[in-house]
């Protein structure tokens, strides 16, 4: 059963089959993304977090292209401002920028495997909110840029924390100090992205990806999810007595039990997240 569940204008969200889409829907700025829209990613990404009957979560853009970063229009300081004026105006871009933080965090708190679906541009705070995904998947009219410097600016959307982690520290410099926009082709041999396809066999692929994780078991999925992201955080130890407390779950769901059983009898097992 499909459904749209979210009404803002500029952020969609359409549930079926225990995948969720989340579109940002605003083609023809690119899909810049304002306060107001940074504050809904915020509520949606926290909202699938306590659903349960979200299997996956694919972020996309409408139209030729996933997302030109943040609408950065009315955020320049005018010239000849007073010092109080410059004060306030500091105040102001660090409260934008909570906003979004807040984003980033909630994207990266879901338990749920995320893909992002990437067409045309995926620039600055859009290119991190690519990366901030599980998986990557992009057309090859997909064009990706730390385009930060270009604008005066250093990382933001987790930038500093997403790219050494994909890519290595040099590569990552390379993309941040150069703010050049590369080709799918070159994101992909970095490391940026798991595929590249033709423009026409993206939905199909993505679609037939979520579907597969839809249909695996949440919780030890929502496990490893965690244990990778904490892993270069941690020591072989530490990592280790994560590893033995998340089996440690696992073993208590009906899901372990059900995956031991559809293994005996030769079938494929039904998870239901318990």
């Amino acid at each position: 059963m499909a459904s749209i569940v979210y009404a803002m204008e500029t952020l969609q969200v359409f549930r079926e089959n225990s995948v969720v889409t989340v579109t940002i829907n605003q083609p023809k700025r690119k899909n810049a993304i304002n306060p107001a829209m940074w504050d809904g990613l915020t509520e949606i990404f926290r909202e699938i977090a306590s659903n349960t009957s979200d299997r996956v979560v694919v972020v996309t853009g409408a139209g030729d292209d996933f997302c030109s970063g943040a609408d950065l229009s009315g955020r320049g300081a005018r010239s000849g401002d007073s010092a109080g004026a410059s004060a306030q105006n500091q105040v102001h871009h660090l409260a934008a920028m909570r906003r979004v933080n807040d984003a980033c965090i909630a994207l990266q708190r879901m338990p749920q495997p995320t893909i992002a679906k990437v067409r045309g541009v995926a620039v600055g705070a859009g290119c991190n909110l690519a990366l901030g995904c599980d998986l990557v998947v992009a057309s090859q009219t997909a064009r990706f840029s730390e385009i930060f410097a270009r604008r005066g600016l250093s990382l933001d959307f987790g930038g500093s924390w997403l790219l050494p982690r994909r890519i290595g520290m040099h590569r990552a410099k390379e993309l941040a100090l150069l703010a050049e926009i590369i080709g799918a082709s070159d994101a992909l041999e970095m490391g940026l992205v798991n595929r590249v396809l033709p423009d026409g066999e993206v939905d199909s692929f993505v679609d037939n990806w979520a579907r597969k994780l839809a249909l695996g078991p949440p919780i030890a999925l929502a496990q490893t999810k965690r244990l990778l992201n904490n892993s270069l955080n941690v020591t072989l130890e530490e990592a280790l007595d994560d590893e033995a407390a998340a089996q440690t779950i696992n073993f208590a769901t009906s899901d372990t039990a059900e995956a031991m059983r559809a293994f005996i009898e030769k079938r494929e097992p039904k998870f239901i997240g318990r």
